[in-house]
């Protein structure tokens, strides 16, 4: 590894975790923290502690183009008006509140720094059988335990609502399959070719 994080970076996140955290708790509730985005927030937090880089690399495999989907979603909308994909319909909806809006701006920062360190470190190749494990585990946990209507990680349906086309237990069996060979194997791929 050739940098080390500063100081000043794994302060600052960790200030903006003990501050997200309890305002996400009691606004949205524990299993809210379910979502792929926000487990990756918090493991990214610890990676600027430890420096784990098949840590860092799981997040890449298992979030990181999403998280840019994201952010072409956003800025599209926010520079142009034009909405795309809705994901991030919330962020320009005026009755949230801003500074809810604002703590979601950790989408933007989360992908700059998994670029910025796997720049630095490489990626690790043994990301995808680790994160893929992991995703399974946070799915099953997500199907079990969650409110179909929260539809967390899209475990439910595509979108916002659960989708009533399919047996919902089908739908668990095809999502369980579609997040590795349509995020995971992909972003692997690609980071692969370009971090190593």
């Amino acid at each position: 590894m050739d940098a080390t994080v500063p100081l000043w970076l794994k302060l600052a996140y960790t200030l903006f975790l003990l501050i997200l955290v309890p305002i996400y708790w009691v606004k949205y509730k524990p299993a809210n923290f379910l979502w792929f985005s926000d487990i990756a927030l918090f493991s990214i937090g610890i990676v600027l502690w430890t420096e784990n880089r098949l840590l860092l690399s799981m997040m890449a495999v298992g979030v990181l183009g999403l998280e840019l989907v994201w952010n072409v979603d956003y800025f599209v909308r926010l520079f142009s008006g034009v909405k795309l994909l809705g994901l991030t319909d919330y962020m320009f909806q005026q009755d949230k509140s801003l500074f809810l809006r604002g703590l979601s701006l950790f989408h933007v920062v989360l992908p700059a720094i998994v670029i910025w360190l796997l720049t630095e470190w490489g990626y690790d190749t043994r990301a995808i059988y680790y994160q893929t494990a992991l995703a399974w585990v946070v799915l099953l946990i997500t199907y079990f335990f969650t409110d179909p209507k929260e539809n967390i990680n899209w475990i439910f349906g595509w979108g916002n609502e659960p989708q009533k086309a399919i047996s919902p237990v089908l739908y668990f069996l095809i999502i369980l399959l579609v997040y590795p060979l349509l995020v995971f194997i992909p972003s692997h791929f690609i980071l692969q070719w370009i971090f190593n």
